[in-house]
């Protein structure tokens, strides 16, 4: 049963994070009649903008989340981003509230060296060979035993942000000093992986229902820097191999537990396929399924928490490809008139009040009857975009 919004027996829904990734789970969540709430640590986050009320804390602060849920008192409390005082949720959880997926799964996912040891020793998934330091001394041990070239992250992170390759020693240092400013939270540590020569990389998004585990076709997607640029549905792979990523992302998934929306990061080299990371909710790279899905990514995380019937139903070849600011500036304009002749495009502006130097501030989504067109189609769309 869903209430009305705003009303008593309201259906509600808070959401932890208020980004791009978020403002599509509202949309979906408004859609079937759920009432809004969104939060983040910046006023006039793109989420905040279609929610139904916001509030701006430093997620972090243990005090200032549980004073927002008693608040509340959500049905769901739905975290968007990992900069979250996942302490807290795992108390809150204790208490009765319902966190998506699982508190525990919010909790590991954060950690590289909490899913990481999960993925490797307790469930012996294959993944990259790893080491883990808390000071420069220890960095280059760990790097003596990984070999170089080798990927330096901090275990606190997103989106690319303190990732760097050392492909010498003399790149040691500056990893580190890259790792100490990309951190999230007050973690100093790293996980320092071995550099794999992958085939392709993939995301198989895995969403846990009612009715079982169910995947979308897989997605390929190329990251600079540890950012995702851009992203395709469906990545060609033999079912062989399909069935083996699958298997992956069963046993990750399974064992963080709940119900919503994973996206498992998987390595394929030659017939291997290796676990990367793992995401308890939807994916950057899943922005393709707007176009290329009957339901899109948000709306079956939103159908999967609320216990609805879920599809991962496939309906055409797609594309999607960020649009990046190459200006810094305060209430940016855009200009999209020859953006949007690009044929079987469309644009989805995130709204985000303040434009940085390489900062995501929308996405280009193309439909073709190939992969390779709807790239294309979605680069040329992205580029055509003028922000002002």
């Amino acid at each position: 049963m869903i209430g009305t919004p705003l009303l008593d027996g309201a259906t509600k829904i808070l959401l932890l994070g208020s980004g791009e990734l978020g403002k599509e789970v509202v949309i979906e969540a408004q859609r079937l009649g759920v009432e809004c709430i969104a939060v983040d640590r910046y006023q006039n986050a793109p989420a905040m903008q279609v929610a139904h009320r916001s509030y701006v804390i430093d997620m972090k602060d243990r005090d200032a989340l549980r004073a927002i849920i008693e608040r509340e008192n959500p049905d769901y409390i739905v975290p968007e981003i990992e900069a979250i005082n996942t302490d807290t949720l795992i108390e809150m959880e204790k208490e009765g509230y319902t966190v998506i997926p699982t508190a525990k799964a919010t909790k590991i996912t954060m950690d590289r060296e909490g899913i990481r040891r999960l993925a490797a020793e307790e469930l012996k998934l294959k993944t990259a060979k790893y080491e883990f330091a808390t000071s420069l001394d220890e960095l280059k041990e760990a790097v003596e035993k990984i070999g170089i070239p080798c990927v330096v992250k901090p275990i606190m992170s997103s989106s690319g942000k303190g990732q760097s390759v050392i492909k010498s020693k003399e790149d040691i240092e500056k990893a580190w000093e890259i790792a100490q400013k990309g951190a999230r939270g007050l973690a100093n540590k790293v996980i320092v992986e071995e550099f794999i020569n992958f085939d392709y990389e993939i995301t198989l998004l895995t969403a846990r229902t009612v009715e079982g585990t169910k995947f979308c076709e897989p997605i390929g997607h190329i990251q600079i820097d540890g950012d995702y640029h851009e992203s395709w549905q469906p990545h060609p792979m033999s079912e062989e191999l399909k069935k083996d990523a699958q298997d992956i992302a069963k046993k990750i998934t399974d064992a963080l537990g709940g119900y919503g929306i994973f996206g498992v990061e998987l390595f394929v080299r030659g017939d291997e396929v290796i676990f990367s990371e793992v995401s308890p909710r939807p994916h950057d790279t899943g922005m393709v399924t707007m176009v290329t899905q009957e339901m899109s990514e948000f709306e079956i995380h939103v159908r999967a928490i609320l216990g609805l019937p879920v599809s991962t139903k496939l309906i055409s070849c797609g594309a999607s490809h960020v649009i990046k600011s190459d200006i810094h500036k305060w209430n940016p304009k855009y200009d999209i008139s020859e953006a949007l002749k690009v044929p079987n495009t469309k644009i989805r502006l995130f709204g985000k009040p303040v434009a940085t130097v390489g900062r995501r501030m929308g996405v280009a989504l193309a439909t073709a009857d190939s992969i390779e067109e709807a790239r294309k189609n979605a680069e040329k769309c992205a580029h055509a975009v003028k922000i002002k």
